[in-house]
């Protein structure tokens, strides 16, 4: 199980720092470079959701899973990289207006 837990980690973490880095070439006026970094973070939101989904499925046929510490780490970890993803797209978004200046 402490597996199957870290690789949500691992996966979200990618998304994480997919999704920071894509906002910085946002910032450097480089938007296509920002798209890029943003399909990889979906690539690896979409592993870490399948895992996600996993530990759901397997709740839902009556295997329950232990909360532990770990598994509380890994949710809030997913979460916050899908929130930061979202984020990052609206940020490239709004650099992407202003270096066109469309305001």
């Amino acid at each position: 199980m402490e597996e199957t837990i870290m690789n949500l980690i691992v996966h979200s973490g990618e998304v994480r720092s997919y999704s920071m880095e894509a906002i910085q070439c946002a910032k450097s006026g480089n938007i296509d470079g920002a798209r890029k970094l943003i399909e990889q973070a979906e690539v690896e939101l979409l592993k870490a959701h399948n895992v996600q989904t996993y530990l759901i499925q397997k709740e839902a046929r009556g295997e329950k899973t232990e909360v532990s510490l770990l598994m509380i780490h890994a949710q809030d970890h997913f979460m916050t990289s899908m929130t930061l993803k979202s984020m990052a797209v609206e940020i490239i978004e709004i650099h992407e207006k202003f270096n066109n200046n469309i305001c």
